[in-house]
């Protein structure tokens, strides 16, 4: 049974459901910050080949990329949510 609609909590802002993605990819998502950011190092690596890349190196790619895939997952819900029309009734 579901409550009726005075009792729901309305939607979040757009920026509070941005947040806590946003936070994870700035943190998580760069970590070590010196001398470059890990994550971009990584995609340099890939990008020139990934020659000598062990399983490793892919895992830590995942592992710095996913908050990157959740911020990118989370915008464009919000884009899609904003701009698809309005159902018709």
């Amino acid at each position: 049974m579901t409550a009726p609609a005075s009792d729901r909590s309305p939607d979040p802002s757009p920026w509070a459901r941005l947040g806590v993605p946003l936070a994870a990819s700035l943190t998580l998502g760069l970590a070590p910050f010196a001398p470059e950011p890990h994550i971009v190092g990584k995609l340099r690596w890939i990008a020139g080949g990934a020659v000598g890349m062990s399983s490793m190196d892919w895992f830590d790619v995942a592992m710095h990329g996913l908050p990157w895939l959740w911020l990118a997952g989370t915008a464009a819900e919000l884009l899609w949510t904003r701009l698809r029309p309005a159902p018709r009734a």
